[in-house]
């Protein structure tokens, strides 16, 4: 065996085992004993568990976390984020998205998605932390002429084309048209063709707040979700961030049309955007996955969080304490984002890529442990990864990440937060 993770217990399929984690050529082959390995990561005291995968978040702005707190989305939007992305170059880029690699390696997520822009930075980042990413170029077409909004179209699909599949398999390309109010018609039906005839994952924002609801339905005489059927929109290969407003006939839809849904409770909640109704969609068989949303309002990138979120808010909404339970919340954050993403991960189990969170379950907020899967949804948060393993490589070990350098890293970002931040201010 090139790796065995040790001495721990480990989550299952079918339950929680004492066992060892075997893993060769990037894949799990072994959950049981493992005599001989090269390289062998202490596991005592944990819970070896699928490495999390955040399905939506827009990592480089880790530069604006704290910048424009406690406001409704459409001026937090156009008041403060846009202005202050005017200012964005690829260096920029470059840096957050680091600095975001970071942080997620070290809450034990090995898998995010991200729509942005300057996506070939993006994807450096991507290649060089070992992590896996869903990539896309987030096109916005409103207020640009037709020429205009072809050329920010055909940026994200050129992106797309160019780096599908790079990093030894590690980056995939998604074509992702921003939202259907910052999208022209033509755009959104482009975007599903080419997506279909080249098979890419098609992602979106869709029915985050009330207003754009409202807006919609003025506008257009349907909701986002319904003009977007019309359109033709939906593919299999595909799937929306937040529907925090969709009703039941929306809901049927995207289940009828095996479209997945990026839940992202902390942000919605921040946001004021309203609570998604996560057991109305897991009871339409609709796939639900969990995504933080961007740094900058949410403000961390830490996966249990919202795994917990998500399953309070639920029971809250729903008066229901049974509504999305702890193992639910798990599959979510694990299994459920990675076949949204299209890797073949979120579990673990022979014959799956060996993506490994590994959490220490030693701490006193973990102690005592009636249940693992509990004191996994309801008591962990990131600090309490100890390692972190993409396709059988170990980026983190015992705290420490293997494949940034951390100071460097914080410090850039830092530096380059402080002059966005003073140039926006003027």
């Amino acid at each position: 065996m090139d790796l065995a993770v040790e001495d721990g217990v480990v989550l299952t399929p079918e339950g929680v085992v004492e066992a060892d984690v075997g893993v060769d050529d990037g894949v799990v082959r072994v959950v049981g004993d493992v005599e001989d390995a090269d390289q062998r990561l202490d596991a005592s005291g944990c819970v070896v568990t699928p490495g999390l995968v955040n399905s939506h978040t827009h990592a480089a702005m880790t530069l604006f976390r704290g910048y424009a707190d406690d406001m409704p989305l459409d001026t937090w939007l156009e008041e403060h984020i846009w202005p202050i992305e005017s200012g964005l170059d690829g260096d920029d880029v470059e840096k957050g998205t680091r600095l975001a690699a970071l942080e997620m390696i070290e809450g034990g997520t090995t898998c995010f998605a991200d729509m942005y822009f300057e996506m070939d930075r993006v994807a450096d980042v991507v290649e060089d932390s070992g992590m896996k990413a869903l990539l896309g170029y987030g096109a916005i077409t409103v207020g640009k002429d037709e020429d205009e909004a072809r050329e920010e179209f055909m940026q994200g699909v050129e992106f797309a084309r160019e780096h599908h599949g790079n990093a030894d398999g590690r980056v995939r390309a998604m074509v992702t048209p921003h939202a259907p109010y910052t999208c022209s018609t033509e755009v959104l039906e482009e975007a599903a063709k080419v997506a279909q005839d080249e098979g890419f994952v098609l992602h979106t924002h869709l029915s985050e707040t009330r207003e754009e609801v409202e807006d919609s339905v003025e506008e257009h005489g349907e909701t986002p979700a319904r003009r977007l059927d019309d359109l033709g929109f939906w593919r299999p290969e595909g799937y929306v961030a937040h529907g925090v407003h969709l009703d039941e006939d929306e809901l049927e839809l995207l289940a009828e049309n095996d479209v997945a849904v990026a839940h992202c409770p902390s942000a919605n909640a921040k946001l004021a955007s309203g609570i998604a109704p996560v057991a109305d969609a897991l009871d339409a068989d609709v796939d639900v996955c969990l995504g933080t949303d961007g740094p900058a309002s949410n403000n961390d990138l830490d996966l249990w969080e919202e795994a917990r979120l998500a399953a309070l808010l639920a029971k809250a909404r729903e008066f229901d304490a049974a509504a999305v339970p702890a193992e639910t919340a798990v599959e979510m954050a694990t299994e459920n984002g990675s076949r949204a993403l299209g890797f073949d991960a979120g579990r673990v189990e022979e014959g799956r890529p060996a993506d490994l969170a590994v959490v220490d379950l030693e701490s006193a907020h973990l102690t005592p442990c009636h249940s693992v899967v509990s004191n996994l949804v309801y008591s962990a948060n990131a600090g309490d990864v100890r390692h972190t393993v993409v396709d059988g490589e170990v980026v983190m070990e015992d705290g420490r990440v293997e494949t940034l350098d951390a100071e460097a890293v914080k410090a850039e970002a830092e530096e380059a937060a402080v002059e966005l931040a003073e140039e926006a201010e003027g």
